[in-house]
């Protein structure tokens, strides 16, 4: 609990989902260092009147007892980069600094995630699509989550602990509060199949409208892949979905079932804008496939150092099978096809060619002849690149986008790049 307290405290001053605490914690290197820096009257932050207001009113000894209550009830907090803190979330515009949890945690890290989301008042057509793909997306082993809402999400996420399989429910309220009231009934059963709870509110938290706006943040990036069942335009999913695809997530919707129907017209309205059509189960297994961007993430979660993220053998043979199809698939790329004729050559490949040559980067200076080299395997994740040349994150991403607008790279979903051959 000792860095928990001090993210706790950081919220009870700036507010829960501010980025205030970001500003602040701009300027340290851990909670513990911001909280001495405030509450000693030294910040180099400039305050405003209610900030210091808060700074002289909120003591650490309530943080710590507002920690104590909750966990009486069965409700832990974990703290941003702290073990258990899902690593989906480390990236987002504004991560939530503290986060509460009632279950299995650890059911959100290295784990194939899909969320799911719709309206509260799905058709009959969206709710059995919605239970049927979720229960086998679950059975393959995938969790769900979604927003614990009436209608779409309770549907998605029943089908996953009917199944015996674990969910993930992100609440708008805090997590003892009894709300939606239809759902409470709901709750052990999806605790009981390995499935958590999660808020960025604390414990007695009523659920204000204000909130789900800033709980689809949470919603969008803890799931690698969003599933929209059933939307009209004006519905909460389509914000859910936006926020998605703006963290790089791939995105899914369901085709309506009546395109004259102004319940279906939000999925009209994301298909048109670009959204893949959810045709099966199928669709989204692709996007886990091994070597996809959502496959690399995952292992680096699970990895317990800063490896590459996928096996060196492996990611010497796709490299090898890229540099025998290159040819076939710049012809499937101009023809959008794939027959199923060079699927065997694909496999044989794997299995016989050589390891590529390595690129010449002498041309490229010397951050990015760096960089590139880490690349030489196959894509690789944004923060192994930090970690292994030490590099700050923002002098990074500079460095990447440089190299991208030079044609030297290409970024991918979820943060990886690879190079461009």
């Amino acid at each position: 609990m000792n860095g928990t307290k001090y993210w706790l405290w950081l919220t009870m001053v700036f507010g829960v989902g501010s980025k205030r605490v970001w500003e602040a914690m701009s300027l340290f290197s851990t909670p513990q260092e911001a909280y001495n820096a405030l509450s000693g009257g030294a910040p180099d932050l400039r305050l405003t009147s209610a900030e210091m207001k808060n700074i002289r009113s909120t003591d650490l000894a309530a943080a710590e007892q507002l920690l104590e209550s909750a966990a009486s009830k069965g409700i832990y907090a974990v703290g941003y980069g702290e073990p258990g803190y899902p690593p989906q979330l480390r990236h987002i515009a504004v991560p939530p600094a503290l986060l509460y949890y009632k279950g299995n945690i650890s059911c959100l890290t290295g784990k194939r995630t899909v969320t799911a989301v719709g309206t509260r008042n799905a058709s009959e057509y969206g709710i059995r699509v919605a239970r049927e793909v979720c229960r086998e997306l679950a059975m393959s082993g995938i969790v769900i989550i979604s927003g614990f809402a009436l209608g779409t999400d309770i549907t998605a996420q029943l089908a996953a602990a009917d199944a015996g399989r674990p969910s993930a429910c992100v609440l708008g309220c805090g997590i003892d509060t009894d709300y939606p009231r239809g759902n409470i009934r709901y709750r052990e059963h999806i605790l009981e199949t390995g499935g958590v709870f999660v808020s960025e509110y604390p414990p007695g938290t009523p659920p204000h409208s204000q909130n789900f706006p800033c709980r689809n943040r949470i919603l969008a990036a803890l799931g690698r892949v969003t599933l929209v069942f059933e939307a009209s335009a004006k519905s909460g999913s389509l914000i859910t979905a936006n926020l998605a695809v703006d963290q790089g997530r791939e995105l899914f919707c369901l085709p309506p079932y009546d395109i004259m129907s102004s319940a279906c017209s939000g999925n009209s309205l994301l298909i048109r804008q670009g959204a893949a059509p959810l045709l099966g189960v199928q669709d989204v297994l692709d996007c886990f496939r091994i070597g996809s961007p959502n496959d690399l993430e995952i292992r680096q979660e699970t990895a317990k150092a800063p490896v590459r993220m996928i096996s060196e053998a492996l990611l010497e043979k796709q490299a090898a099978v890229r540099e025998k199809m290159s040819g076939k698939l710049e012809v499937m790329r101009a023809a959008d096809i794939v027959t199923e004729q060079e699927v065997p050559d694909v496999q044989q490949a794997v299995q016989t060619e050589p390891q590529p040559k390595a690129a010449d980067f002498s041309g490229l200076e010397e951050n990015h002849r760096r960089i590139a080299e880490l690349m030489l395997a196959g894509p690789v994740h944004a923060d192994y690149i930090s970690q292994s040349l030490g590099m700050d994150a923002s002098e990074l991403m500079t460095e990447l986008t440089e190299m991208e607008i030079a044609g030297v790279i290409r970024s991918l979903p979820g943060k990886m790049f690879e190079i461009c051959r």
